[in-house]
C-alpha cells in the first residue's frame, strides 16, 4: 500500500473533482430551460426567440468543459481498447505515467495561461457576442476554458499518481468502470 499521505492526495483530488462535476452537471438546467421556451415560443406562439439558441450553445459549452475532469476521474476518455486491453498493469502504468508528464500536463498549464489572459481582456472589454440582435455577454464563457484546464490539471495530479503507482508496483490503486457510450 501507498503511504497514507499519497492516498489522501488522490482521494482529495478525487473527491474534490467529483463534488464539482456534479456542481457543473446543474448547468444542464438552462439548457433544457432555454430549449423548451424556444419550442413552445416557436411552434405554439409562432414567435421564436432571439436568445435560445447562445444560451444552449454556452450551456452546452460549459457542461461539456467542466464535465471534462470528471469524465477524466471515471475514465470515460476515449482509448484504443483492442491494444490497452493487451498491456500489462505495469505497462499501462508506464504509458499512461508518461503521456500524463509529457503530453497532459504541460498542455493543460499552456492551454490555461492562453486562456487566463484571453478571460481578462475578454472581461476588461466586457465582451459581447455578435452574432444576432441579442448580443450575449461571452467573458464567462471565456472563463470556463482556463477553469476546465486547472480541473484537468488538477484532476491529471491524481491520475499520474495512481499511473506512477502501477508502473511502480504493477497494481492500480483504482480501476476505471468501463464506460461505453
Amino acid at each position: 500500500m501507498p503511504p497514507r499521505s499519497y492516498l489522501a492526495i488522490i482521494r482529495s483530488i478525487d473527491k474534490f473533482t467529483e463534488l464539482t462535476g456534479y456542481l457543473f452537471v446543474l448547468s444542464i438546467i438552462p439548457l433544457i430551460c432555454a430549449n423548451v421556451v424556444e419550442v413552445f415560443a416557436r411552434y405554439v406562439l409562432g414567435d421564436p426567440t432571439i436568445w435560445a439558441l447562445d444560451v444552449t450553445t454556452m450551456s452546452y459549452a460549459t457542461l461539456f468543459m467542466l464535465g471534462s475532469a470528471l469524465a477524466l476521474l471515471k475514465g470515460a476518455h476515449i482509448r484504443t481498447d483492442v491494444l490497452w486491453e493487451a498491456f500489462s498493469d505495469r505497462t499501462k502504468g508506464m504509458i499512461d505515467s508518461l503521456a500524463f508528464l509529457l503530453f497532459f500536463l504541460p498542455t493543460m498549464v499552456v492551454l490555461f495561461f492562453l486562456s487566463i489572459d484571453d478571460f481578462l481582456y475578454s472581461l476588461s472589454i466586457n465582451e459581447r457576442g455578435s452574432s444576432g440582435a441579442w448580443t450575449p455577454v461571452l467573458w464567462p464563457l471565456r472563463g470556463v476554458i482556463p477553469l476546465t484546464a486547472f480541473m484537468l490539471f488538477l484532476q491529471g495530479i491524481s491520475e499520474l499518481m495512481k499511473s506512477l503507482w502501477a508502473w511502480r508496483t504493477g497494481a492500480f490503486l483504482a480501476k476505471h468502470e468501463k464506460i461505453e457510450v
